[in-house]
């Protein structure tokens, strides 16, 4: 039944699979956020090499990008290539390219970032709108070493300054104002930095990362990938007492944010126990008779997984948190509201919460748009186990699970 997310829902888009007691092995790709830091990484600094990285679109438009150094770098739905690569052109010297991407891309904000490099003398300007790709960059050395930034924007931002900083002259100091969000992220980025011998300090609201001209040969093993996790965690959630999922490669102190799933799930009565590099998750227990409340404001991108778990179990759910989800591929706090909706879900949204009212009957034979967004995409598929449905454009998995390897 794993091909939901793979070939046999391309092939077969509506499908309900008929045994929801099961046990099954399966190697999940490399995490993108830590493959996309050290492919930058590995850029800056030729003698690191990466294993396990992941296979998806995001990494192989980030890998793509980063060895080109003039004319037009197409990111297409990559948001976190945007980030890092507009962070990576700016400051490499003589680099010259209009780094754009799909529609979607060209109406997500990115001016924040762009005023922040350009106050540390980067030369971006923007080709059309004003404060959105596509990006015109001039690579130049840049000296500053000071620059703010608010502090409730998305960790791709501030993570794009810092994977730069060490390659700065003088490093770099980022003082973030107001409430900080994302932080596993932001520690995600220093920890990597960390592994390759550079040193940072993060105190309050102020990071600082001191320069390194050179690095010594190592090798980064890049974690899979928790988000994508999050989808098994909803399939043994959503099936009968006793199935088993194990998953590869995981590691019991990750750095991602995401691994909060390990701990919100216990509430659907699934248990994730650690092995070698591997993950178990096994149901224990049935559904809870209580509704879901939690703040994501770590870990948003879990967000619809645990809606659509909800809506299948026949529970209720708060969400908060989840501001960074209305600049995403879609704005899928919306897009969660519609298409649950569609399949008989009480639901409403604000611009940070979402708020899932427990419903009994699940619509049947409804067509899911994913709105080129592969976790519309994800987060759904598991409701075949309840119901039948349609995921339409199937095709947008592959920007994070072009194949599964079981």
């Amino acid at each position: 039944m794993f091909f939901v997310f793979n070939s046999f829902y391309l092939e077969n888009p509506s499908f309900r699979p008929k045994n929801k007691l099961f046990k099954e092995t399966i190697k999940i790709t490399g995490s993108k956020s830590e493959s996309n830091r050290s492919l930058l990484l590995s850029a800056l600094y030729p003698g690191i090499k990466i294993l396990n990285l992941s296979n998806s679109d995001d990494a192989q438009v980030m890998e793509a990008g980063l060895k080109r150094t003039e004319g037009t770098v197409d990111i297409h739905h990559a948001g976190t290539a945007m980030r890092f690569l507009t962070g990576y052109f700016a400051a490499l010297e003589g680099s010259d390219v209009i780094l754009t991407g799909s529609k979607r891309m060209t109406e997500r904000p990115i001016k924040i970032l762009v005023d922040a490099l350009n106050e540390l003398g980067a030369d971006i300007s923007y080709v059309n709108d004003e404060g959105y790709p596509p990006l015109r960059i001039n690579g130049k050395k840049l000296s500053r070493t000071k620059v703010s930034l608010p502090a409730n924007i998305s960790s791709q931002y501030i993570s794009s300054l810092l994977l730069v900083a060490p390659s700065l002259e003088n490093g770099l100091e980022i003082e973030l104002i107001g409430k900080i969000t994302s932080v596993p992220y932001i520690k995600m980025t220093l920890a990597l930095l960390g592994e390759i011998g550079v040193e940072s300090n993060f105190i309050e609201n102020t990071i600082s990362v001191k320069p390194k001209v050179e690095v010594n040969p190592i090798t980064l093993v890049v974690e899979s990938d928790w988000s994508s996790a999050s989808y098994f965690y909803s399939i043994v959630a959503l099936s009968d007492v006793g199935t088993e999922i194990t998953l590869s490669a995981y590691k019991k102190n990750s750095l991602q944010g995401d691994s909060v799933l390990q701990d919100i799930y216990t509430d659907f009565g699934v248990e994730t126990s650690f092995g070698d590099n591997q993950i178990t998750l096994k149901k224990v227990s049935e559904r809870p008779t209580s509704n879901i409340n939690c703040d994501l404001a770590n870990a948003p991108d879990i967000a619809r997984t645990i809606a659509v778990t909800c809506f299948g179990l026949g529970i209720g759910c708060h969400l908060k948190g989840l501001h960074t989800l209305k600049i995403k591929e879609t704005d899928r706090l919306e897009a969660l509201n519609t298409e649950l909706t569609k399949l008989g879900a009480d639901i409403s949204v604000t611009d940070k919460t979402l708020t899932l009212n427990v419903s009994k009957n699940i619509n049947s034979e409804i067509a899911i748009d994913t709105y080129n967004d592969h976790r519309m995409a994800m987060a759904f598929a598991p409701l075949a186990l309840r119901t039948s449905l349609i995921i339409n454009d199937a095709m947008v998995v592959t920007k994070s699970y072009p194949r599964l390897l079981a």
